[in-house]
């Protein structure tokens, strides 16, 4: 039904979108936009359910800085996630 190439394809298009979809949530924390427009409660929902786990390890590694690093792990970990099911679904 699906070729590898097209499952393979999806899977980095995915990690694209959830990476493009963090970095918008973090441009948002700077310009602090309307919090009941549709994009942003969009862009909260997606991101959230990454960032929250994310934040809570951070919290337990015992970081409570200002400086939130939840997004640049949570892009780190899509990444690797990605990487390591492509390489399952090729077979290395």
């Amino acid at each position: 039904m699906f070729s590898t190439v097209d499952v393979i394809r999806a899977l980095h298009y995915l990690a694209r979108l959830i990476n493009i979809f963090i970095l918008v949530r973090v441009l948002f924390s700077w310009v602090n936009p309307n919090p009941h427009s549709s994009l942003v409660q969009f862009i909260y929902g997606v991101t959230e359910p990454i960032l929250a786990p994310v934040r809570g390890l951070i919290q337990k590694l015992g970081y409570n800085g200002m400086i939130d690093f939840s997004p640049i792990l949570a892009i780190l970990i899509v990444n690797m996630l990605q990487s390591f099911l492509i390489r399952l679904i090729i077979g290395l």
